[in-house]
């Protein structure tokens, strides 16, 4: 972290001990709270099922705020640094804004493909500060939320190709945001704690439910068969899932079991899938294409 204010910016905005299990010393560290928590800008309004997004978007924005100015230029994932990793979020932040009727940050949608839209606003974002380019995604993500109070979960929406609830869209974008908030704080060298177990769940539901998905794009065919799925730690639970798409779990054919947040990382595209460490009983080699296709919707 750039400064002792820049640790507890994230330790006062996540209500959490210091990350790293640091100590600061009794005297500093009340005036340091008061003062992180001055500067910090709280978690959006939004409706309850949005919080996980919400959450994820303030802990993003928190880490964002403690990046030393030389950091900025750190390779973080796919080629990019801090300002293009940013902008790339607010890309796919921004489509979703788009096909629910937000506000979206940034030059007129051309592109409306993933990759395309993130080249794009890269390209404008490119010779701007950088704090604009924070400012700009925060604000995008922020008028999300809001806008989102008046939509109930489970209204359809269609975007990227795929109908789906408003919630499943909004935790796709909660988990990729997790996802690359631990990206730029494992090369900036920051421990961020994770998220709430409220927000975590969720998350780790949808991660079950696209297994069937998951196999049907890897080739594998899940038709008939179902599994149960034991993730381990807080937000996580136990679920019967069936591997055919709109089939309902019978008896399961394979138990599989691991921790929540590596299953979620899992299917983000961070692991490796032949050496995931889970536990499988039942249907070895099922259990074994399971994970293995875990990750084919994972993409940058």
């Amino acid at each position: 972290m750039a400064d002792p204010e820049g640790r507890l910016y994230i330790d006062a905005l996540l209500e959490g001990g210091p990350p790293g299990g640091a100590v600061l010393e009794s005297a500093v560290r009340p005036r340091l709270l008061t003062a992180a928590r001055a500067r910090r800008r709280p978690m959006a309004q939004a409706p309850a099922w949005a919080e996980p997004f919400a959450g994820r978007v303030a802990a993003m924005d928190a880490l964002l705020g403690s990046v030393a100015p030389d950091d900025w230029d750190k390779e973080i994932v796919e080629g990019w640094n801090v300002q293009e990793l940013v902008a790339h979020l607010a890309a796919k932040d921004g489509l979703l804004a788009a096909v629910v009727g937000a506000p979206v940050a940034g030059p007129p949608i051309v592109a409306d493909d993933p990759l395309g839209r993130t080249a794009q606003l890269q390209e404008h974002e490119r010779d701007r500060p950088r704090e604009r380019t924070r400012e700009d995604w925060r604000t995008q993500a922020d008028a999300l939320c809001a806008h989102l109070t008046g939509t109930a979960p489970d209204t359809m929406v269609e975007q990227g190709g795929m109908t789906a609830p408003a919630m499943d869209h909004l935790l796709a974008r909660m988990l990729e945001t997790w996802i690359h908030t631990e990206d730029a704080a494992g090369v900036v060298g920051v421990r961020l704690p994770r998220p709430l177990p409220g927000h975590i769940h969720p998350a780790a539901d949808l991660c079950v439910r696209l297994l069937p998905l998951t196999m049907l794009l890897s080739g594998m065919d899940g038709s008939g068969r179902a599994a149960r799925v034991t993730l381990t730690g807080d937000g996580g639970g136990e679920w019967d899932a069936p591997l055919g798409l709109g089939e309902t779990a019978s008896a399961t054919d394979v138990h599989i079991t691991c921790e929540v947040k590596d299953f979620c990382f899992l299917l983000a595209g961070r692991g490796d899938p032949t050496a995931f460490p889970s536990t499988i009983e039942g249907d070895q080699g099922l259990g074994r294409d399971i994970l293995l296709s875990a990750p084919v919707l994972s993409g940058p």
